[in-house]
């Protein structure tokens, strides 16, 4: 690149005409914000950092343009050094940690707890609510949830802890169900450390157990958040081990190589990305199992070519993705409000990608005003992505017709 377009339009969304105006401006904002009047921007400065190679600013002006222009350096075209943590991140890790300690009760209950009789029906009533929480799933944000499965999961806890035989055995396997929700849940707002305690919660459950499509919907539950992560290898890696598992029923094979095929498009394999998601689709009309969880490939409207059209976009494949992600909100509901407005994001993400702006922009307004109301941080993820795709248009007035459109989601982030 030839120049900082970055760090050049976000100075100009602030009324900064010139290099000069920019370095004063910084200054200034500098100087009041650290309260030091020796804080000092020069304009040969500003004019290196809009250059192609603007270098790195100390962790102190780091947070004065940060407060300036509402963009971490990072996202004004700086080039971040290994190692580099966003000073807002320290105090995020610290409310993540209170977080994790608080639903960390609910499955590390200290015992022995009183005994008590546990009627085997409990099994059968814990089982019924689940389908309950799958729907609030899809028409609630993640946190309006969470509360609720927390407490749930510990009374399943205790009663395990009393139980004997096969109602033991029961409330195991619906407890590893519950954990996997919780953990789910957290992985939609944005808490991988949360996400991936429940998620380990989940496959101690299951193994205990011992149900071998139990702990194969673990593994997968497992490798969503390596995908998350970035992991292919690691969501590759879990999704191997769920399918090598003997007599495993059709959704458990459904479930994972969908996930693989994940993991193949962060390894950029397309080839195995389309041979995954194949084979699953072959196998998809055998899945007829009456186990309580882990229905999303029969309740989801256009499943696998949901999974399809995200790896595509993953591989850079716009048109291509695009084209799916119109025929798959043609069929999704307006009541899967949260799923479709992570859809949306990704259509739009697909249409900047084939050079078609001004549709990713329509498109994002609606998933902004979704956005904001669920509280999805998946959804808030895939307009950061949008964003980035969106770049060779920000100075044009589709760019900023795109941040008008992303201010609700993006200010003060």
């Amino acid at each position: 690149m030839s120049r900082n377009d970055a760090l050049r339009s976000a100075r100009l969304r602030v009324g900064w005409r010139s290099a000069d105006a920019a370095a004063a401006g910084l200054q200034a904002h500098g100087q009041r914000l650290l309260d030091d009047p020796h804080f000092t921007v020069s304009p040969r400065t500003w004019r290196r950092w809009e250059g192609p190679r603007p270098g790195w600013p100390s962790e102190e002006t780091a947070l004065v343009l940060h407060d300036a222009l509402g963009r971490w350096p990072e996202d004004l075209g700086f080039t971040t050094p290994p190692g580099w943590i966003r000073p807002e991140h320290h105090e995020e890790a610290d409310l993540r940690t209170a977080r994790l300690l608080d639903v960390t009760a609910a499955a590390l209950a200290p015992g022995p707890l009183a005994p008590q009789q546990v009627d085997p029906a409990l099994v059968d009533y814990f089982q019924d609510q689940l389908e309950g929480h799958y729907r609030a799933d899809m028409l609630l944000g993640p946190h309006d949830l969470i509360g609720t499965l927390g407490p749930q999961y510990q009374l399943i806890d205790k009663l395990t802890r009393s139980a004997t035989g096969e109602t033991r055995r029961g409330l195991l396997r619906v407890g590893a169900a519950y954990a996997a929700l919780v953990g789910w849940l957290y992985q939609d707002a944005g808490d991988l450390s949360a996400a991936a305690f429940w998620r380990g919660v989940t496959q101690e459950a299951a193994l205990r157990a011992r149900d071998p499509h139990l702990i194969g919907y673990a593994l997968v539950n497992s490798a969503q958040v390596r995908t998350d992560l970035g992991d292919g290898a690691g969501v590759v890696d879990l999704c191997e081990a769920a399918l090598d598992g003997l007599g495993v029923v059709p959704k458990i094979r459904v479930m994972a190589m969908q996930q693989q095929a994940h993991g193949a498009s962060l390894l950029r394999d397309r080839a195995s990305v389309d041979r995954l998601i194949d084979d699953a689709d072959r196998l998809l009309p055998q899945v007829t199992d009456d186990l309580p969880w882990g229905n999303a490939c029969r309740r989801t409207p256009g499943y696998l070519e949901v999974q399809r059209a995200t790896c595509y976009g993953r591989l850079g494949l716009g048109a291509e993705a695009s084209a799916l992600w119109t025929q798959v909100l043609d069929v999704v509901p307006g009541t899967a409000r949260r799923d479709r407005g992570v859809y949306m994001a990704r259509h739009a993400t697909a249409a900047a990608a084939s050079r078609e702006p001004e549709q990713a922009v329509e498109i994002a307004r609606e998933v902004v005003t979704i956005a904001v109301e669920t509280g999805s941080a998946r959804m808030r993820r895939e307009l950061v992505t949008l964003e980035r795709v969106m770049r060779p248009w920000q100075d044009a007035p589709v760019g900023r017709a795109l941040a008008e459109a992303l201010a609700p989601v993006t200010e003060g982030s």
